[in-house]
């Protein structure tokens, strides 16, 4: 059973800062990792404590994707992108805390 990617406009926005290929990695590790359970703990991929931006985070390198998932509608909404640089999290400049 695949699940469905949907970008709020927010994290449509925040993909397209990235440079074109850190874009396709992205992508790729979505679509690799998430399309098809995406509510399993792995390495690169876990459930955040309640905070702000998401339930859930998919690491990528240096990159954090933070998403929540609706298992009755089968739909992942990828709801912000940022950069890990140390313990700082950065999204669109703005710093956050997880």
């Amino acid at each position: 059973m695949s699940f469905q990617v949907r970008f709020t406009p927010r994290a449509s926005d925040e993909l397209r800062s990235f440079r074109k290929n850190e874009q396709k990695q992205i992508l790729e590790a979505i679509e690799t990792q998430l399309l098809h359970e995406p509510l399993s703990l792995t390495r690169n991929r876990k459930k955040l404590r309640p905070n702000e931006l998401s339930e859930w985070e998919l690491r990528v390198g240096n990159v954090r994707v933070f998403y929540d998932v609706n298992k009755e509608e089968q739909v992942i909404s990828v709801r912000a992108l940022g950069q890990k640089t140390g313990s700082r999290l950065t999204i669109n400049g703005k710093e956050f805390d997880l």
